[in-house]
């Protein structure tokens, strides 16, 4: 499943290729990618998916925006925004997108031949206003499966014309989402993902918070990694070599946790975030591409997620050599070394 690197990876890309540019036709090719959009309504179908068309048509894409593992993009009209239930206060929407567990955004020309799971086709017109890809560097995103990065000199016509959801397992998908304030960056997130936790990554993450959080769970600590309502955008793999990283097992009772623990681990998952989203996100197969296609290489230095059996990078040259282990863990694998990241006395799952 992609994790934060990976949709910081593709965002960056809609960044370059998208932003600024309106939507002038939406096709539907998979009704259940949208089965999150107007959840709660007394929408039928087809209605349902004729609201989310309409809401996207003639919008302008804005900056994409990111929190953990959700993606969305501010949306503004030709008009005025629309008013909200008290009239009081404009509604700006967004475009929500969850890549799930094989969701993908690519950029490309109508020409391009359809992908199999081809799910949602926006039609882009307009001039992208962020062809300098705002300043991010080592995403790994440069250029489009339509089109060269020096298409913008050689004018509108040349730049790719699509942007595509693709998806194979439909665990992702698409929905129109109003913007609540919040304390995200931008100063809001979707009212779909307002459960969402701020992400080690943004801006101001409260170090105190988490510590005093992960202290009163009473929980594993890699299930508390991965509990989005406490800290977004870690999944299994960077929890691993997170817990590598700061030499904790992923079993210790996040109850025991001392403060300096707690900043270690936080420093393990920024350095391996980081070092991710310098490679590119990690691929494992053709279901993570970023927006040209392009799959990343960050499963080259992996440290402890998928090498059991083989020794420990860590501590291969000492007396006390050891090999990675991996254990079934919540319907998924967790892979530790038993020299560096002991297993505690008292276990919690």
């Amino acid at each position: 499943m992609p994790e934060l690197p990976e949709v910081e990876v593709v965002r960056r890309g809609i960044g370059r290729w998208a932003t600024g540019r309106t939507v002038e036709k939406v096709t539907i090719h998979d009704p259940r990618s949208l089965r999150r959009h107007a959840l709660g309504t007394t929408l039928a179908e087809p209605a349902r998916l004729d609201s989310f068309a309409a809401a996207l048509t003639q919008q302008t894409l804005l900056a994409p925006q990111r929190r953990g593992k959700f993606l969305w993009i501010p949306l503004q009209g030709p008009a005025a925004p629309a008013e909200s239930a008290s009239g009081s206060e404009p509604v700006q929407q967004s475009l929500l997108i969850h890549l799930g567990m094989s969701g993908q955004v690519l950029i490309d020309d109508p020409s391009a031949p359809a992908q199999k799971h081809l799910k949602i086709t926006l039609q882009l017109g307009g001039e992208c206003t962020d062809l300098s890809g705002s300043g991010d560097e080592g995403s790994g995103d440069e250029g489009s499966r339509g089109g060269d990065p020096s298409s913008e000199a050689r004018g509108e016509d040349a730049r790719p014309k699509q942007l595509r959801f693709i998806d194979q397992r439909i665990f992702g998908g698409m929905q129109i989402s109003e913007l609540v304030a919040s304390t995200h960056p931008s100063g809001s997130v979707p009212a779909a993902a307002v459960h969402i936790a701020p992400d080690p990554l943004e801006p101001g993450f409260d170090e105190e918070t988490f510590f005093r959080t992960l202290r009163r769970r009473k929980t594993g600590l890699k299930r508390a990694l991965l509990d989005q309502g406490m800290v977004s955008g870690i999944g299994n793999i960077y929890a691993d070599e997170a817990l590598w990283l700061a030499r904790l097992h992923y079993l210790r009772p996040t109850e025991t946790i001392t403060r300096a623990e707690a900043a270690r681990l936080l420093d393990g998952v920024k350095t391996v975030m980081l070092a991710a989203l310098e490679a590119g996100g990690t691929s494992f197969d053709a279901l993570y591409v970023n927006v040209n296609g392009a799959s990343g290489y960050f499963d080259r230095s992996l440290q402890s997620y998928g090498r059991t059996g083989q020794p420990c990078r860590r501590c291969a040259d000492t007396p006390r050599a050891a090999t990675i282990r991996r254990d079934p863990f919540m319907g998924r694998s967790s892979f530790w070394c038993p020299t560096c990241q002991p297993r505690p006395r008292r276990a919690r799952a």
